[in-house]
């Protein structure tokens, strides 16, 4: 019990944190979904996956995943043409490039408020690269995904004009779960980590498309609300879903399970991150209503 409570204290500590940014960006936070209970649940994920790490280690992890949020927000929901996608894409890139964030898009400002949060830990030297191309997939996934929720046929289930299930999760990084990973390995800076950054890529690659499905099981009613796009609206037969994800499972605990003697305490965050995800959408969600 003792353990649970410094969890939760962990927690309120992010919090507190991610109100902060809140409270210094609310143009990006002003919609109804951004309520109270989707920032403490932010905090709580990483609490919870990452426990080993003092707030300190972790606020550029949850400051990351808040702004996946952010971006989910501006390009899935507001934006209403392919040219506010790009404006709000070319912004982010620009700043995370090196150009100055006045004038740039809100959530471009965000982004560097993070940039800069990360270039201050020793290992962003090496990792850079690799945070830069984290955020070219995210955002190309993004908009990808608009493209394919836009066209009109898109709209019908299934329809020949829509993704096939393949090409969804192919398309998985617009969840941003790996870009979220990149940036918490080059905060926390541990050697192993960076030792064996490689394998852990691919591991969280294959955990971000398991975890995609995940969230579409959990949240089929929300987004045809939102009028997002929903692996369960791609098949004929909604158990070629969960027969997909088992099996994303079980190849995710294949690439996790050699990286345990090496680096554990990445390992371990990785299979938090499964079992986390999955037993919080049972029950909620972290998105609050429109």
């Amino acid at each position: 019990m003792a353990e649970h409570g410094r969890i939760c204290a962990l927690a309120v500590r992010l919090e507190r944190d991610l109100h902060e940014v809140v409270s210094r960006h609310q143009d990006l936070f002003t919609g109804r979904p951004f309520d109270p209970a989707l920032v403490s649940s932010i905090a709580m994920s990483i609490a919870v996956t990452a426990p080993e790490y003092p707030a300190e280690q972790l606020r550029v992890t949850t400051r990351t995943l808040l702004w996946v949020f952010a971006a989910d927000w501006q390009i899935d929901y507001l934006a209403r043409t392919a040219d506010d996608v790009r404006a709000v894409v070319a912004d982010c890139l620009a700043v995370a490039d090196g150009s100055p964030p006045p004038g740039r898009h809100p959530l471009a400002r965000l982004l560097a408020e993070i940039g800069g949060d990360l270039a201050a830990a020793p290992a962003f030297a090496v990792m850079q690269p690799m945070w830069r191309e984290e955020l070219g997939r995210m955002f190309a996934a993004v908009e990808q995904e608009w493209t394919w929720k836009t066209t009109p046929e898109a709209a019908s289930e299934p329809s020949t004009a829509a993704p096939t299930l393949d090409e969804y999760l192919g398309n998985a990084d617009n969840l941003a779960c790996v870009l979220v990973n990149v940036a918490h390995w080059t905060y926390v800076g541990d050697q192993d980590c960076l030792d064996h950054i490689a394998e852990l890529r691919v591991a969280s690659r294959a955990v971000q498309r398991a975890l995609r499905l995940v969230n579409d099981l959990a949240t089929y009613r929300r987004d045809l609300q939102w009028g997002d796009l929903n692996a369960l609206l791609l098949v004929n037969d909604s158990t070629e879903v969960t027969t997909r994800l088992t099996t994303l499972i079980e190849g995710c605990h294949d690439l996790i399970r050699p990286l345990e003697p090496t680096c554990p305490r990445q390992a371990t965050y990785l299979k938090r991150q499964i079992a986390f995800t999955s037993g919080f959408y049972q029950v909620s969600d972290f998105w609050g209503s429109l």
